[in-house]
């Protein structure tokens, strides 16, 4: 973001009266300001919730996960979570849009959920219109920490070896053509300390579903050959299933990586035990996953469409707004006042305290 000085007088009024009242701010700022993008909406309170209660989860887990990554004495992971951090931390508002930069890292919450509208956006269209889709899980041995990420390399190689072999049986007449989309997810259990990396994907129609879940036994069985842990499927680890719920299901296959909150019981989910977040088992996995593609599709490509150049403008009126970690918002620098008055609940103010385990992994 650039600022250029001006002569312009500071921000009287508070932009979030303003905005709740449905009224565009006349106040100036001292300097204008270059942004870029559209802008997100101001007026729009529930969304300004959501964007409260991600970046008080992102910050809460975040720091811990710099700890655990200096411990590594991993440093470029230092820097990244340290970006994600900032993510959004000042942000400039006019009339009723505001603009930030983002860290675009895949453990931001913030920018993960720009991240899953995106996809939904560009691959809903596509999907909608397969008549019988299903919804395909495919997993290996669980692997402790230092195995994981040769596990997930091996995991990717196994499955494009499926799809380069299935290609040339298609251009031979001799198969179906598979398509999809594919993303990478991984949990951690507690209790055994071994993690669960798999893949989520969403086909077409049972047939290809089926194959896919052959082709990946098939190709994970140990061989003599080849001892890797990783030959090593089970089965009834594999899944496949007709997908009534099209939307949940979309949103399942772009989970995006690891998640936050675990069940401490895995074998029992419903026990009531409140979930934890394991920093160190989750640092472990976003250090596997790095530099891997975690989302992708599978033999068909998008309708071209004319991406839009991003749009830069001025703003002469605006607002600045700082995030503040004990008020848990934004704050603007001129007035004071809060942005979105977001107040998390008990429980989460719990979880993000209490239930923080920074040992196991």
């Amino acid at each position: 973001m650039q600022t250029h000085s001006n002569n312009s007088k500071p921000l009287e009024k508070s932009i979030y009266t303003l905005a709740q009242s449905g009224t565009k701010t006349s106040s100036k700022s001292d300097k204008i300001v270059t942004v870029t993008g559209n802008g997100s909406d101001l007026l729009d309170e529930q969304f300004l919730a959501r964007k409260a209660k991600k970046k008080f989860i992102t910050q809460a887990t975040i720091i811990k996960l710099v700890d655990a990554a200096k411990a590594e004495g991993d440093l470029y992971r230092v820097k990244s979570y340290w970006n994600t951090y900032h993510c959004q931390n000042r942000i400039i508002s006019s009339y009723d849009k505001f603009y930030g930069n983002y860290c675009k890292n895949r453990f931001c919450t913030t920018c993960c959920g720009n991240r899953k509208a995106d996809i939904i956006n560009k691959y809903y269209p596509v999907i909608k219109n397969w008549k019988e889709p299903y919804f395909v899980t495919l997993t290996i041995k669980s692997p402790p920490s230092t195995q994981l990420r040769k596990y997930v390399k091996g995991m990717k190689t196994n499955f494009n070896k499926i799809l380069a072999r299935n290609k040339k049986r298609h251009q031979r007449g001799k198969g179906i053509k598979i398509l999809g989309i594919k993303s990478l997810e991984c949990n951690f259990n507690p209790i055994a300390k071994t993690y669960n990396p798999h893949f989520h994907i969403i086909v077409p129609n049972k047939e290809t579903a089926e194959l896919l879940k052959k082709e990946w036994i098939k190709q994970n069985r140990p061989t003599k050959a080849s001892s890797y842990r990783y030959k090593y499927v089970s089965p009834k680890g594999q899944d496949i299933k007709k997908i009534e719920d099209l939307d949940h299901q979309l949103i399942e296959v772009i989970k995006y990586g690891a998640k936050i909150f675990t069940t401490p019981d895995v074998k029992n989910k419903k026990s009531g035990v409140p979930p934890m977040v394991y920093i160190k088992a989750l640092d472990i996995i976003y250090s596997a996953f790095k530099d891997i593609r975690l989302f992708d599709r599978i033999g068909f490509n998008l309708p071209n469409k004319i991406q839009a150049k991003p749009t830069t403008k001025q703003l002469s009126s605006c607002d600045r707004w700082e995030y503040s970690p004990e008020q848990k918002d934004w704050i603007s620098k001129a007035t004071g006042e809060l942005l979105t008055r977001f107040l998390p609940t008990a429980e989460l103010e719990f979880l993000l305290t209490e239930q923080i385990n920074s040992t196991l992994y």
